[in-house]
């Protein structure tokens, strides 16, 4: 997690400001191709990283089930696991540069608030869908059949939840998820830590909600596994849910009287963007 210490936020960062006020910077239009395959590569390693926390405390042989009896107090690791993979990539410089959002969700209810362009709406989730391709590939070729208990990742609700409840627990928790990043960002003093937030939340979330839905909070997370393994049986309640949830959030957050600062879960100075942003970026940064 990122240290006080780090230029995260430059000093002459505003703490907040009025949500009329327009951009310092502007989102910008083009192709962003070094952006876009950081959100390819950085969604890779947290779909890599996650399930294979999954697999390590679920799959066939686990260890951690010898260790750890508890079923809940797994969940709990898990999701601790699974949500560190993100933070980690948001303070990495793959994430530093496109604002690691790792899910179409997050990059939808950004580009709702103005700070995403149009084509870069497009190319992050594309790129995300398809770093969650490779991701879940690599997955099932590194854990092979111990993967298969857990389905290799596939998310499927949980028994008498049904398709439309859990769409709806989808949606109230990636509300949450969208929520809780907005209030960090809103702040130069809280930006820098809205990846320990969003691992807290993120790790909560699974442990609690995990039995109902399998806790995806992210259609590319889901849509990598689906392709794997050709089960699409409930994969729409994994791209209602969450968009669903992110859309109503962002809706709310306009009659806010702050505005969100920055599109990036670490905002770092040093970094250039092509995202809207109040905060500082780096000069002649990528067009």
């Amino acid at each position: 997690m990122p240290e006080t210490a780090d230029p995260g936020v430059s000093p002459s960062s505003p703490r907040s400001v009025p949500a009329s006020q327009p951009f310092r910077h502007a989102p910008r239009s083009g192709v962003h191709v070094v952006d876009w395959a950081c959100e390819l590569v950085g969604t890779a390693l947290l779909v890599l990283g996650g399930l294979s926390a999954v697999f390590m405390d679920f799959g066939r042989g686990s260890p951690t089930v010898s260790v750890v009896h508890s079923h809940s107090l797994r969940l709990l690791l898990t999701g601790a696991l699974f949500a560190a993979c993100g933070s980690l990539v948001a303070v990495s410089p793959l994430g530093r540069r496109s604002g690691a959002h790792l899910n179409p969700a997050v990059t939808l209810a950004f580009w709702m608030r103005g700070h995403v362009h149009p084509h870069d709406l497009a190319g992050y989730i594309a790129a995300q869908c398809c770093g969650a391709l490779a991701g879940a590939y690599a997955v099932k070729w590194l854990w092979g059949t111990r993967a298969a208990p857990v389905g290799y990742g596939v998310t499927l609700p949980g028994h008498g939840v049904g398709g439309w409840g859990a769409a709806g627990i989808e949606a109230l928790m990636t509300g949450l998820l969208i929520a809780t990043i907005f209030a960090f960002v809103s702040s130069s003093r809280t930006a820098r830590w809205a990846p320990l937030a969003v691992w807290v939340v993120v790790a909560l979330l699974v442990w609690r909600g995990a039995g109902y839905t399998g806790t995806s909070l992210n259609p590319a997370r889901s849509f990598g596994p689906a392709v794997v393994t050709g089960d699409w049986s409930y994969f729409w309640v994994y791209v209602a849910g969450p968009l669903s949830g992110a859309a109503v959030v962002a809706a709310v957050w306009a009659a806010a009287p702050r505005a969100t600062l920055t599109a990036k879960l670490f905002h770092d100075a040093r970094y250039g963007s092509m995202l809207g942003s109040h905060l500082p970026v780096k000069p002649g940064g990528p067009r």
